[in-house]
């Protein structure tokens, strides 16, 4: 099964990060939270992975292209024949890694339309470039096959941004809730597609989370996995300086390897 990662939109609410580079070539401890992804998909047992670039899609083709540079010590001869000696390994030598320019103005759905030749006839995972999650892959695999629908989705219910007032009909407080989880569930991503899922998705103009997903609601092919683990999006750059946190204390949960 290959891994598709959504990697190309604009990152609006980071410009402090993303005003030179796209949102999931933002780094968290030196590595860009992309790498973060794939890697613990990549633990997890997927090998060959389809990144869906747009926005400034240079950086991350050169990023892929330069990475044994840039991962490894080398010697290179500066002479007329030029030529380079990498030394030692990286853990990541058996991976497989298609950069897609799916476009700068495209939508989630068309991107996912463009790669469909990189993963045609196949079942595939497909997630957002810039969201990690301590997701169990074997677990939403199961979950998928066992319920043999076009699509699964993964679903937290996550903590609220604020904390929270239980008030008496007098106005007196009742109860404090530091940031409590809410009831309701939101997508994270992490979705599990069999092929028929390109006959849901129209043109660039396609917005996965809207049409897509409310069409494969209706025709009762999607299912949500729960997920009762870590997740956390790069969306803000309190955000970003959180999983940053996390990594050089040591207490990243998505950290396997």
């Amino acid at each position: 099964m290959k891994a598709v990662l959504l990697a190309g939109g604009l990152g609006t609410r980071m410009r402090e990060e993303t005003e030179f580079r796209p949102k999931p070539m933002v780094e968290i401890g030196g590595r860009p939270v992309l790498w973060h992804i794939m890697k613990l998909l990549g633990q997890q047992g997927l090998r060959e992975f389809v990144v869906c670039s747009g926005y400034k899609s240079e950086i991350i083709k050169n990023y892929f292209l330069n990475y044994l540079p840039y991962n490894q010590d080398f010697t290179v001869s500066l002479g007329d024949r030029s030529q380079i000696t990498y030394h030692g390994e990286h853990d990541e030598s058996d991976w497989s890694v298609t950069v897609a320019d799916t476009g700068a103005a495209t939508m989630t759905g068309g991107r996912v339309r463009r790669i469909r030749r990189f993963v045609d006839g196949e079942r595939f995972l497909c997630t957002y470039g810039d969201g990690i999650a301590d997701i169990d892959l074997r677990a939403l695999v199961e979950f998928h096959e066992a319920h043999g629908k076009t699509a699964t989705v993964t679903a937290v219910r996550p903590t609220s941004r604020f904390g929270v007032l239980d008030l008496a009909e007098d106005g007196a407080v009742v109860r404090f809730k530091e940031k409590p989880q809410v009831d309701d569930w939101i997508n994270i991503g992490y979705f599990i597609f069999e092929p028929a899922i390109f006959d849901y998705l129209e043109g660039d103009e396609t917005v996965l989370e809207q049409e897509p997903l409310t069409r494969l609601a209706d025709d009762n092919q999607i299912a949500a996995y729960p997920h009762d683990g870590f997740w956390e999006p790069m969306d803000t750059y309190r955000e970003f300086q959180l999983l940053n946190e996390l990594w050089a204390t040591g207490r990243a949960p998505w950290r396997s390897w």
